[in-house]
Order: structure tokens, then C-alpha cells, then sequence
């Protein structure tokens, strides 16, 4: 880090005007963690099947989610926190009732994803 305190007003990360979403990566900010803010009110709607290769810690601010991690499967609620370790694919969704919202801190200075073939879903 710089070594210098940064403040940074919603409107340097949200990408919506109401829901939390949008991104900050730590390498804008000079540090090494990028925090991702994510939300949806629809029910079975979530990111998709992905790896990253760092960690990855999930913090549940409202709402019910199903995360998969690996061949894990884990039904979070809100104030639950969640790791996702490096080079393990991993995906959530919303199981509702009402909106879901995370803050995914991501070990590094940088977002890198790579999004696989969900095998939930070649399978059927």
C-alpha cells in the first residue's frame, strides 16, 4: 500500500444506483486486494461457474445463497463469511426470499477470472 489513507466515494465503484454492485481493484488503490460487491434480487440468478487463481473470501451481506466451492455445496445466510481457495471453481446463487448481496474480497491487486462449463449443467 502507499502508505497514505484512501477514501473512495460510492460513486468510484458502484456500477448501480441502488443495489451494492461494482468493483475496486486494489491495483487503482495501490494495495493488494480487490473487493467485488455484488448483487441480485432475482431467485436463481448468481455468478456463473469460474476460478480464480488466488483466494477468494465471501462475506454475505443480506439474503440466502447457495455457493458451490469444489464439489462443496453450502447454504449461507446473511453475516455468514465463505473462502473459496485459489484454483477451485467455484459459483453461487440467490435462493431468496428477497435480494442477495456479498462483498467478494479477492486476494490480489487485480480481478482474473477464468469462467468454465458449469459440470452441473453438461451433466443433465
Amino acid at each position: 500500500m502507499s502508505g497514505k489513507p484512501v477514501h473512495l466515494k460510492r460513486s468510484d465503484w458502484a456500477s448501480d444506483e441502488r443495489l451494492w454492485k461494482g468493483v475496486l481493484e486494489g491495483k487503482d488503490i495501490g494495495t493488494g486486494v480487490t473487493v467485488l460487491f455484488y448483487a441480485t434480487e432475482k431467485i436463481g440468478v448468481g455468478p456463473k461457474w469460474h476460478v480464480h487463481p488466488y483466494d477468494e473470501i465471501f462475506i454475505v451481506r443480506t439474503g440466502r445463497g447457495l455457493f458451490t466451492i469444489g464439489e462443496t455445496k453450502i447454504e449461507a445466510a446473511a453475516g455468514d463469511v465463505l473462502l473459496g481457495p485459489a484454483d477451485i471453481p467455484h459459483k453461487y446463487e440467490n435462493l431468496g426470499p428477497g435480494p442477495l448481496e456479498t462483498t467478494d474480497i479477492h486476494v490480489n491487486d487485480r480481478w482474473i477470472q477464468t469462467d468454465l462449463d458449469d459440470p452441473e449443467l453438461s451433466a443433465g
